[in-house]
Parts: structure tokens; C-alpha cells; sequence
């Protein structure tokens, strides 16, 4: 494997983004690739990660950048997974955000993807004596 270089507010193109999602089988996102697109752009903040031209990973906030931002994506082409990746992404996100008083992540309530955030500093929101609402 070579080099992975992560680099910051790069838009990859969209067939690369297209890959990428539907390596994961983020499907809800890929239905409308025009939609995705305008998603990215609108992002507060976008990290990519290259091999070369291959886009192996994508990280994206949204949120005000102040006193609260949204982890929106992180993601990892399936092959590069378990690789740390994804870790080096929430660091730079957790680093750069520091001082947003709330930062939010909504993820899968599987094992894997809580042990993933529990092992990089994150907490669930029930032990903060909060509740959150979805529509």
C-alpha cells in the first residue's frame, strides 16, 4: 500500500465520491449523487484521503464551526479499513473543533461502530443525561 495523504477542503469529483459511498453501501446518499454533491459543497468543513488519485476515505462537518458542529461523515473505502484511517480523521476534526462546545455524531448502533468511537474519545449521548430526537 502507498502513501495515504490527507488533504483538506479538496472536492474529489463526483464519480470518485461515488465510489466511495457505495463501497460502504451508504445508499441513502448515493440515490441522489446531484444532492450528495451540493451536500459536500455545503459542508462546513471536508477532509479527503488519497492513495494517488484513488479516493480512499472522506470526512465531512457541518454545524456553525463555533458552538456546535456535526460529525456528517466518516468513511473508508472498505479495503483501507482497520488501518487508522478513520481514527486520524476524528482526530483532525476533534483538534481542529476543540473548542465547539458540542459536537455531535449520529452513527449505526452497532458494536463495531461504538467500540470505533468509544476507543477514539467519544461518549453516548445517555451518559451525558440527554436524549436525542430524529425526523
Amino acid at each position: 500500500m502507498k502513501k495515504i495523504i490527507i488533504k483538506d477542503q479538496v472536492m474529489p469529483n463526483l464519480n470518485s465520491i461515488l465510489n466511495l459511498y457505495n463501497d460502504v453501501s451508504w445508499s441513502a446518499y448515493t440515490s441522489n449523487p446531484e444532492q450528495l454533491e451540493q451536500a459536500l459543497k455545503n459542508s462546513l468543513k471536508i477532509w479527503t484521503a488519497w492513495e494517488d488519485d484513488l479516493l480512499v476515505g472522506l470526512a465531512r462537518v457541518v454545524g456553525d464551526g463555533c458552538t456546535i458542529i456535526y460529525i456528517q461523515d466518516i468513511l473508508v473505502l472498505e479495503e483501507y479499513q482497520e488501518k487508522g484511517l478513520g481514527s486520524q480523521f476524528l482526530k483532525i476534526i476533534l483538534d481542529e473543533y476543540q473548542d465547539v462546545r458540542q459536537i455531535i455524531l449520529l452513527a449505526d448502533d452497532t458494536e463495531e461502530t461504538i467500540k470505533f468511537y468509544e476507543k477514539n474519545g467519544l461518549t453516548q449521548v445517555d451518559k451525558y443525561n440527554c436524549v436525542a430526537f430524529m425526523k
